[in-house]
């Protein structure tokens, strides 16, 4: 059997276990014999079965690849998993890309099935090896081209971190230069060069708790976050309500008439600009800061139609 034959049972394994919180031998096998078909598609020299012997192997595979810790409980019969990395935001994407990655390997030709985006990945080719510089805390040199400037300058800096924000991934970290910890777009990064000076990492650091109150790529430093109450229309609270505008809304109102949530948030460019996308499907209730601020730019929009 091929690597990716070996890793594509392991996730079957991992998705069955995640669906039941208990699942016997004989569960475990009958779905992956119900999944065999598929299975075939991304190694043809897989045969059927699995045998005991080989469950104790994959599940021993599956806890050094994933950190996936699977144990038998003999009170329930079944085996089952015993920590939470599945619910892990790094681990679901990886499963993801998996998926998708296997998905569109079956159809050599996709056009007649899947309608992809069409759009190419944007700055990916430096994710890697800035992952490493963050691992080592050593500092980068790069050159940065700004959308609104013509010039590429060149930038020595601490990577601390990395964040996606719609399609694309930003670096954050101390510029050497002015020490000022700032963001910079991957799409916007040439000739990346790793150096071996090491740097050290601000104690009080906190990717998580920078971004917190965020929404986007801005994380204000000077001021605080502001309770936030949108009301969308019933149709736009649907979507809303299964994916977040942001991790930690709270639904507070759901009815035939709206769906209004609560967001703690700094109101910040990239905020104003989704909000402003909802068009008439969206009222700000508070604060009256933002409210005055998204009637005001949906006034200058209409004012360009005069």
């Amino acid at each position: 059997m091929s690597k990716r034959g070996y890793i594509y049972r392991y996730l079957l394994i991992v998705k069955k276990l995640q669906a039941s919180k208990y699942a016997s031998f004989e569960e475990l096998k009958s779905y992956l014999d119900s999944n065999f078909d598929f299975m075939q598609m991304q190694d043809d020299t897989l045969t059927v079965g699995l045998s005991l012997r080989t469950l104790q192997r994959d599940i021993k595979e599956i806890r050094n690849t994933f950190n996936v810790n699977i144990e038998y409980s003999r009170s329930e019969k079944g085996y089952f998993i015993d920590n939470m990395e599945v619910d892990n935001v790094n681990f679901q994407r990886r499963i993801e890309a998996f998926d998708m990655f296997n998905s569109l390997n079956i159809a050599k030709d996709i056009t007649p099935f899947v309608h992809l985006e069409k759009r190419r990945p944007e700055g990916t080719d430096n994710l890697y090896l800035l992952l490493q510089a963050i691992k080592k805390k050593v500092v980068v040199k790069f050159s940065y081209e700004k959308f609104w400037k013509e010039e590429i300058t060149t930038r020595e800096f601490e990577p601390y971190g990395l964040k996606e924000f719609k399609y694309r991934w930003y670096v954050l970290g101390k510029e050497t230069k002015d020490n000022v910890v700032k963001t910079f777009g991957l799409d916007r990064i040439s000739d990346l060069e790793i150096t071996n000076r090491k740097f050290k990492l601000p104690k009080e650091y906190n990717i998580e708790e920078q971004f917190r109150y965020s929404f986007g790529i801005i994380s204000p430093n000077a001021e605080e976050p502001e309770e936030i109450i949108l009301s969308f229309d019933p149709v736009q609270g649907k979507y809303i309500k299964t994916l977040a505008l942001h991790h930690e809304q709270e639904e507070i109102v759901s009815n035939s008439k709206e769906f209004r949530i609560k967001l703690k948030l700094y109101i910040t460019h990239d905020l104003v600009m989704e909000l402003l996308s909802y068009g008439k499907n969206l009222k700000v209730i508070a604060p009256a800061k933002l409210v005055k601020r998204i009637k005001d730019e949906h006034k200058k929009a209409f004012e360009q139609y005069k």
